[in-house]
């Protein structure tokens, strides 16, 4: 190769060297200052609806609503990067949604008669933000880390963003606990609130000043909406994957309709202190991903699906365990075993959504369309569990071997578990043996943890190590090494 035809390849790796740095370490700021926020949504949301005095429908529409969506704007934001630069629309996104944040803490600080209703709109924007950066965040941080720094990376933003949720939990149900004993619980909620949006504030400048290598859209690889919709309906053909779908969105679904109501157990049945609520999510949140390790050694030698039946056979029993003491230091047991089994479960669909999506097919139309199912099936299990919440303190009043329950909730445990082992007992036969195969360059996923639910596991989110246009003389998903 002539000194001529490497100036440009040179230039290129110094114009690298500028940004690739500063905005590495920007984004390991943010995602510090992100986790402030996020840190919120799945384990004090349900707290502050209860201080609010929500009723049983009001919870399930709480977990219902925002979940379908935040589903149906992850799509949207899909269709719409095709046409819009990613890098605006997600920091003004992500500057909308700290202003939806200061409002959750202007909502507290109001004390209104319909608060209820205030805090699940106020949801289904703050879900919808979320949703909406994702696919976007997702191929800018793709374009910027280099691939044989991207498991370093990603493990490293996963750790922070573990720690700063850890002193969230444990400096919110304090602060929570403290507000409660001087009688200002109201005022407790605002500074939590308040303190999340300044975080995003902070993420949000913090993702202005990352550098976008890709920052226009590529007429090229534009797909219509409509294009993309009989994309995700075609999926379904394969039989193997619809059936893994139902399974995945189904088991979604049936711990939907339990899930919103365990915060409501321990804080109105049990009278746990916000602390002790914070330390029993902690629990779980922990077990799920210092476990994470070893389930993935564990499905590399043994494969994913063995793993997927064994926890689709414990799942049904974690309601269970929560009808046997009121203990705090038990329950505390219970969901470390329930961390345990949902991060096997966690990785292990993630993993096994690769194994069997057909050879050389779009990953992002499989997961989308099981992601679509999902979040569907958690909108109706929600709804569902709300009604029989509703119901229970009826049924327990007229079935005579009820009377002793500690809580009627108890019924819509035992409903969740029946439901749970009907999903298992379906699909356990049906679970093919995929054939693994090694994942080519172009195809390489990584992992991430991106949120963290004391009930329903850990979520992964993907990321594709794909290059839009190879350099000459590269191959595609080759990149730069990091200077």
């Amino acid at each position: 190769m002539t000194e001529h035809s490497q100036q440009p390849e040179t230039s290129v790796a110094r114009g690298r060297t500028v940004w690739l740095r500063p905005t590495l370490r920007c984004s390991q700021k943010e995602a510090v200052a992100s986790a402030t926020m996020t840190a919120t949504g799945d384990n004090f949301f349900n707290a502050f609806a209860i201080y609010l005095n929500a009723t049983a429908v009001q919870m399930g529409w709480l977990m219902a609503i925002p979940q379908l969506f935040g589903a149906l704007f992850q799509i949207l934001s899909a269709w719409l990067g095709n046409y819009v630069p990613r890098k605006p629309m997600v920091v003004v996104t992500a500057g909308f949604q700290a202003l939806v944040v200061f409002a959750l803490a202007v909502l507290a600080l109001s004390r209104s008669d319909n608060s209820v209703n205030w805090l699940i709109g106020l949801c289904v924007l703050y879900f919808s933000c979320i949703n909406f950066i994702q696919p976007q965040w997702r191929a800018w941080m793709g374009s910027i880390v280099p691939q044989r720094r991207r498991g370093v990376f990603f493990a490293s933003r996963t750790r922070l963003t573990m720690m700063a949720s850890l002193a969230i939990f444990i400096s919110g149900g304090a602060l929570l606990s403290l507000s409660e004993r001087l009688d200002v619980v109201w005022l407790g909620f605002a500074l939590l609130f308040a303190a999340a949006g300044a975080g995003r504030v902070v993420s949000s400048r913090l993702l202005a000043q990352m550098h976008d290598p890709d920052p226009r859209p590529h007429p090229s690889g534009r797909k219509g909406f409509w294009q993309s919709m009989l994309q995700m309906r075609a999926s379904l053909k394969d039989r193997t994957f619809r059936e893994y779908s139902f399974f995945v969105a189904g088991m979604q679904g049936v711990v939907a309709i339990s899930a919103p109501f365990f915060a409501v157990y321990m804080l109105r049945d049990l009278q746990f202190t916000y602390l002790e609520y914070s330390l029993n999510a902690i629990a779980s949140i922990v077990t799920q991903f210092l476990t994470l390790s070893f389930w993935g050694r564990f499905s590399d030698r043994f494969g994913n699906r063995l793993v997927m039946l064994f926890s689709s056979v414990v799942i049904p029993i974690v309601p269970l365990l929560w009808l046997f003491s009121p203990d705090h230091t038990y329950l505390l047991v219970v969901q470390m075993v329930s961390g345990f089994v949902w991060s096997g479960y966690s990785l292990s669909t993630a993993n096994y959504l690769y194994d069997i999506r057909p050879h050389k097919s779009d990953f992002a139309v499989y997961a989308a369309m099981q992601s679509a199912l999902s979040a569907v099936a958690v909108f109706v299990g929600a709804l569902l569990g709300g009604l029989i919440a509703t119901a229970a303190p009826v049924l327990a009043d007229m079935i005579p071997f009820l009377d002793g329950m500690r809580s009627p909730l108890f019924i819509v445990f035992v409903a969740s578990f029946a439901l749970r082992v009907a999903v298992s007992v379906w699909f356990i036969p049906r679970a093919a043996e995929p054939q693994t195969r090694k994942r080519p360059r172009v195809l390489q996923i990584i992992y991430r943890v991106s949120r963290f639910s004391a009930i329903s596991g850990i979520a992964l989110d993907w990321l594709s190590v794909t290059r839009r246009t190879p350099r000459k003389g590269k191959d595609i998903g080759e990149d730069d090494e990091e200077p």
